[in-house]
Formats: C-alpha cells, sequence, structure tokens
C-alpha cells in the first residue's frame, strides 16, 4: 500500500469565484493582521469545504510587520492586539487538522552580505514564526526559505547563512526548514546545512529534477535523504510543481525596420505551471519512503488540487485512497 500522505495549496482561493487571504492595502489606507484573520476564516471554511489540510499563508497576513519605518505595525504588536483571534482560529485549524506554512518572499535572504539585509530577513522569520505559535501550530507548522545569494563565493555564502541561523531565536530554528532552488543551491547544499545546523529541508521535486545535480542524485535519493532531515513524528513536508511547457510568443523589430515580428519563444523548464501532471505526482508518492504532506505550488491553487485528485481516482486509485481526507 502507497504511505498515506495530505496534499495543500499556497495563499491564493481561486475556486468558486476565490477569496481573499490576506490584507494587502498599502500602509496609508491602515491594513491590520485583525482585517487578514477575518478574511481567513471564510477562506478555512472552503479549505474545509474541499477537504484540504495543508495551506501556506500569505506572507502579508500581517502587513508591514517587519517595516523599520512603520512601529505601529510592528509585527508584535499586531499579534498581541489579535491575540483572542489567533488563538480562536487557531484553535479551529487544529480541530480540522489544518497544517499551515509560510514562505517569506524572495527579499527575506538570510545570508546577504549586507548586514542590514540580513537583520531584516532574521525579522521576516522571527515574525512568521511568531504567527505561527500564535496560532498554536505544533512542529509541523514550518517557515520555509532559500538559502539565498551566491554572491560568486559558495563556501562563504553557506557559512553566512549558518551564522544567521544560529542567531535566530530557539523558537524560529525550531519552525524553520531550508528548501532546494533551481538555482545555485540543490539538495546537497541543503543537506550540508544540516549537518552543520540540525535545520529540516523541505524537499522541492521539480527544483531538484531541473538541476544537473539529479544526474548524480536521483530523485527517489534526494527525497530520502532530506525525508530523513525532519524528527520522528513530524511529516515531512515537500513542494511539487511541473513544468510550463507552453510556446509563447514575442515580438522584436529587426534592426533598421518599423516593422513587428511575431516569433516562437521555445520555454524554460522551471517556471511553475497552472496544473500538476498526474505523472508528476505519482512519481513522487511512489517514491516516497513513508507518509508525506505535497505541497502543490500549481498556479491554479486549490483548482489544481481537485484536478490532480480527480485524475489520481481516475488512473492510480490506490494513490488516490491513500490520501488523508475526512469527506469521503
Amino acid at each position: 500500500m502507497p504511505h498515506p500522505y495530505r496534499l495543500g495549496f499556497a495563499v491564493k482561493v481561486l475556486g468558486d469565484g476565490g477569496l481573499p487571504t490576506a490584507d494587502t492595502r498599502r500602509w496609508q489606507s491602515g491594513p491590520h493582521l485583525s482585517r487578514s484573520l477575518e478574511m481567513l476564516g471564510p477562506v478555512l471554511d472552503r479549505l474545509e469545504a474541499i477537504d484540504v489540510r495543508m495551506f501556506r499563508l500569505s506572507s502579508q497576513t500581517i502587513p508591514y510587520g517587519t517595516h523599520p519605518d512603520l512601529p505601529d505595525l510592528d509585527y508584535r504588536r499586531q499579534i498581541d492586539q489579535c491575540r483572542d483571534a489567533l488563538t480562536a482560529l487557531g484553535a479551529r485549524a487544529t480541530a480540522m487538522g489544518l497544517r499551515l506554512s509560510t514562505h517569506p518572499g524572495q527579499y527575506t535572504v538570510l545570508n546577504s552580505a549586507d548586514p542590514v539585509l540580513t537583520g531584516k530577513s532574521a525579522a521576516d522569520l522571527e515574525q512568521d514564526t511568531a504567527l505561527l505559535d500564535a496560532l498554536g501550530q505544533g512542529p509541523e507548522g514550518a517557515v520555509v526559505v532559500h538559502v539565498g545569494g551566491l554572491y560568486g563565493d559558495r563556501p562563504s555564502a553557506l557559512d553566512r547563512w549558518a551564522r544567521a541561523y544560529e542567531r535566530l531565536s530557539d523558537r524560529a530554528r525550531a519552525r524553520l526548514a531550508l528548501e532546494n532552488d533551481d538555482g545555485p543551491f540543490g539538495v546537497a547544499d541543503v543537506l550540508e546545512l544540516h549537518r552543520r545546523t540540525g535545520v529540516r529541508i523541505a524537499y522541492d521535486h521539480h527544483h531538484h529534477r531541473t538541476s544537473v545535480e539529479s544526474v548524480t542524485l536521483p530523485p527517489a535519493q534526494a527525497l530520502a535523504d532530506t525525508y530523513r532531515t525532519w524528527a520522528p513524528g513530524v511529516r515531512p513536508k515537500v513542494h511539487l510543481s511541473s513544468p510550463r511547457v507552453d510556446l509563447e510568443v514575442a515580438e522584436r523589430k529587426p534592426a533598421g525596420s518599423r516593422r513587428i515580428e511575431r516569433v516562437p519563444v521555445t520555454p524554460r523548464l522551471t517556471p511553475h505551471a497552472d496544473f500538476i501532471a498526474p505523472w508528476d505526482l505519482v512519481d513522487l508518492l511512489r517514491s516516497a519512503p513513508g507518509p508525506l504532506d505535497v505541497m502543490l505550488e500549481a498556479k491554479a491553487k486549490d483548482l489544481a488540487v481537485r484536478h490532480a485528485r480527480a485524475a489520481l481516482e481516475r488512473l492510480f486509485p490506490d494513490l488516490a485512497a491513500a490520501e488523508e481526507r475526512s469527506a469521503r
């Protein structure tokens, strides 16, 4: 029998007209965590209705929470002001068996050579840790980050990440999960940082498959090696996407001509598709060494989860039956 698993998606709800998930107003309009929490109530309703037990919160859930020039919106202040609402929403998530996570954006670079950016990045991680703590998430609640920049010197870049990690609070280090990327830092790099710091690894299947590293480290072995970085009893979290392989058309103007040409552009392998190719999910689930939580990083969000489920039910019923769902 296949190992049990859960499917989830990130940030946006698109189905049935869509739902907002965070207060994204500009600071001049008075955004606040309280408004994000109001939005998340209907989002949890939708997750329960479609039986999804894994969801990534928006990085804007606490608006401007680490902005150095907006002290009134400091994340600690917003969390304190919303303590009761956070407790109530967290209790509901726990009752649903809902695993929550965050994934700070591209400007959170813990290994930056600029100490100001490193400090801001550390604050982002402390903020998301405080949010998941206030929501009562257990050790499965993860704050996922990438290593950051290469800056022309891999050993120094890894050293800076390890030093910055050690300066985080104990709570933030316990929440953190490090993801391999499709750029300079692959599975071997994040496993090296795991050996040095103990940080757990959120394996990204698509990133690894589009890396030359996959030639010497087969994806099934990469999954097994990263799987072991999670503590016993804490289900590993992995990311899955399929490549966007649509033909695109670009416009260009030949030198010395006023005429606009439309030329076909062959796709790169790294961008994410709207949906998951069912066989990509099958490949991941069949090679899983144990129970797994799979975050579908597909642009169609909840629609991609529903599409993947329908495909498994039609083509791979044994795998469809292994998904942990309550509404069957």
